[in-house]
């Protein structure tokens, strides 16, 4: 028998050609995928549901089990920590996932195992449940946010020279535009959770 041409086709080379997609034009399409794969569009739907199916594939091999961390003997902010800046570094990696991540609702299960973790922690840290999901959303400002910074511009603010002096004296510092998002990223997350911690005594 004869070996075919390509590969088979499956759900994993589907969301293998929609993640290369979104990394290299923010976005993928069903015909564009199926010529990346040169198959018939309708056969992609012998593997997968839909447009969403393919964003929440993506989600759970972006994340996989890179959030399932060991965090039961910690603090609740070593926890929150440990938790957040693994959750910054996957996403890290597809900075144009981050738009199509944002407009679906979270169903991938190790996705929402982390939101989990997070949740006891700050269940830990003396919020009640209203608030969690405030910090929650908070925290998914502050992961999200700071990756995508990763496709600004180097230069993000131009004032003309002399006019914005406070402006013009931080802007001296240098910074990569990653040095700048990281940066960006640990004092957010210091300011979040020092916040949490006065809440806690507060809640005490």
């Amino acid at each position: 028998m004869p070996r075919p041409r390509s590969p088979l086709l499956s759900a994993e080379a589907i969301v293998t050609t929609a993640l290369e997609l979104i990394d290299t034009t923010g976005n993928f399409s069903f015909p564009r995928i199926a010529r990346e794969l040169e198959v018939s569009q309708s056969s992609l739907y012998n593997h997968i549901q839909n447009r969403e199916h393919i964003i929440e594939l993506i989600r759970a091999r972006v994340f996989s089990e890179k959030l399932q961390l060991p965090v039961q003997d910690l603090s609740w902010d070593e926890a929150l920590r440990a938790v957040v800046r693994a959750y910054r570094r996957c996403i890290a990696a597809h900075p144009r996932l981050v738009p199509l991540i944002l407009a679906q609702t979270v169903q991938d299960t190790g996705a929402l195992a982390a939101y989990e973790t997070m949740a006891l922690a700050l269940e830990q840290a003396g919020l009640p449940p209203n608030r969690i999901v405030s910090a929650l959303s908070l925290i998914d400002n502050l992961v999200l946010g700071s990756v995508m910074e990763l496709t600004a511009p180097a230069v993000v603010w131009a004032p003309p020279p002399g006019d914005f002096p406070a402006l013009d004296r931080a802007l001296q510092a240098p910074f990569t535009i990653e040095g700048r998002a990281e940066a960006a990223f640990e004092l957010g997350l210091e300011v979040l959770i020092e916040g949490l911690r006065a809440q806690e005594f507060t809640q005490s």
